[in-house]
């Protein structure tokens, strides 16, 4: 993902598209210290990552987290 410009959704969301755009899974998965199946099946949807993978996922591709004011009266 070279694209620098903001995006919005769900982790899972920009997870999923970032290894949507890959070539090969298989550099994601020894770069970021996962396994290349589990990438698969979470990339198709199938399975879902534990938190603590996902974060490791999100710095391999530079997804950063920023938390939103919340609004008052909700």
């Amino acid at each position: 993902m070279t694209s620098k410009r903001l995006q919005t959704g769900t982790l899972t969301e920009l997870l999923q598209d970032a290894l949507r755009a890959e070539p090969a899974l298989r550099p994601v998965a020894i770069a970021a210290g996962l396994e290349r199946a589990s990438l698969q099946r979470f990339r198709d949807g199938r399975q879902s990552l534990r938190l603590d993978l996902a974060d490791r996922l999100a710095a391999y591709y530079g997804i950063i987290a920023c938390r939103r004011p919340r609004r008052r009266g909700r």
